[in-house]
């Protein structure tokens, strides 16, 4: 199975916001979805689904294993209860959402876990988020290349995270990219404005088109139907490659995900 490469963020929207997202996305031909135990909506997309009508089978869903999960008399209990949450039998996707701080639970032990949970059929594809090239190499050790469908990380214009892209391509993994658009600040971009003007188009379909041009999954967030809708319609943008040039010159290692006592020791 593939990752597809654009799909709908639900980080920070909860109860009747992420509905209306969901159900909004639905209806303008979204089928990815992208949530996470610690967004504590599970439970709102679930019922949007329900209520879109949309058929399971025609869905992509992922979602992220806390760090309070990660032990293995824990992972599966609380997978089991993100389905029931979301009223599916099954998720596509199932990420360790961040790698357990101080090795608590070590790599072996979580992706053995999680491993476990493809097996029993709760997830079809497993995957990491977050992790720093030795971490990636514990968990390809543990579990084989074959298991890791993705990795999902923070990737921008501003940080685009080469040293941890490069390993996962070098060893055939997926990357998908999360803060896709900065937090909106390189909506702002100068660089970006003009190539989107030259393309008639937004700078927010500029930064995704670039992005997954690039191979990379997007999952932008929006609570706004025009936002949504326009998104979605990044996949028809071609950039040339004076534009892709230009984005990548605007690396600058600008992280905004950096929780302390959560994020690891970055490459």
């Amino acid at each position: 199975m593939s990752i597809p490469a654009l799909g709908l963020g639900t980080f920070r929207l909860k109860d009747d916001v992420v509905i209306a997202s969901v159900k909004t996305a639905l209806e303008l031909g979204y089928r990815t979805i992208d949530t996470a135990q610690i967004y504590e909506n599970e439970a709102a997309i679930g019922q949007a689904i329900i209520e879109s009508g949309i058929p399971r089978k025609d869905l992509y869903i992922t979602t992220k294993i806390w760090i309070e999960n990660l032990s293995k008399d824990k992972l599966i209990p609380s997978l089991k209860k993100s389905l029931s949450d979301l009223q599916t039998h099954y998720v596509d996707l199932t990420l360790i959402h961040w790698p357990s701080p101080n090795d608590a639970v070590s790599v072996e032990e979580f992706m053995q876990a999680l491993l476990e949970a493809k097996k029993l059929g709760l997830t079809r594809e497993i995957g990491i988020s977050n992790f720093t090239i030795p971490l990636m190499k514990q968990a390809i050790a543990t579990v084989g290349i074959e298991n890791i469908a993705t990795h999902q990380i923070e990737l921008s214009p501003y940080l685009q995270n080469n040293k941890v892209v490069n390993f996962a391509k070098e060893n055939g993994i997926h990357i998908t990219s999360y803060m896709t658009l900065a937090y909106g600040k390189a909506l702002k971009d100068n660089v970006i404005q003009s190539i989107a003007e030259k393309h008639g188009a937004t700078p927010a379909q500029v930064i995704l088109a670039w992005a997954m041009e690039k191979g990379y999954s997007v999952i932008p967030s929006s609570t706004k139907r025009e936002n949504l809708a326009s998104n979605l319609l990044s996949v028809n943008i071609k950039l040339d490659s004076e534009d892709k040039k230009a984005i990548d010159s605007l690396d600058n290692n600008d992280r905004l995900v950096n929780p302390e006592g959560l994020a690891p020791n970055w490459d």
